[in-house]
């Protein structure tokens, strides 16, 4: 993933189905996520976009939150109690940032989005591939 300078970073907004749980980030406004075909990312169509955790900030419903964890237990599943959508985590791949469902982000700020697939079920081969 591009290093972006902070320059091109702008403010985007976006949360839950239910609006119980928001959040901000910054990033550019042509982003790339992760399509990955993962067992969990695909039964959910998760997009990711990886955010620096200084990026980020959880604006309202962190009492709202529930997590998940499941193989090698580092990745942090974060699901909203009311709606049960999961719009950001803490993943394997970026343990010291998030993932955003790029699904999730309001609508507006974002003028275009390339989506780059990624062999989830192989992650270890995956993930040395991309370092």
């Amino acid at each position: 993933m591009n290093t972006v300078t902070a320059a091109l970073k702008l403010f985007h907004h976006g949360g839950c189905h239910c609006g119980a749980v928001r959040f901000e980030f910054r990033a550019p406004s042509v982003i790339s996520v992760i399509d990955c075909n993962c067992s969990v990312c695909a039964k959910s169509e998760f997009l990711h976009l990886i955010v620096d955790a200084d990026d980020f900030d959880l604006t309202d419903g962190e009492n709202m939150l529930t997590s998940y964890t499941f193989n090698t237990q580092t990745a942090r599943h974060l699901f909203c109690t009311r709606c049960g959508i999961k719009s950001f985590y803490i993943p394997r791949s970026h343990p010291q940032g998030y993932s955003v469902n790029a699904r999730c982000v309001d609508r507006g700020s974002i003028t275009r989005m390339d989506i780059e697939p990624f062999d989830g079920v192989d992650w270890e081969s995956s993930i040395d591939a991309l370092r």
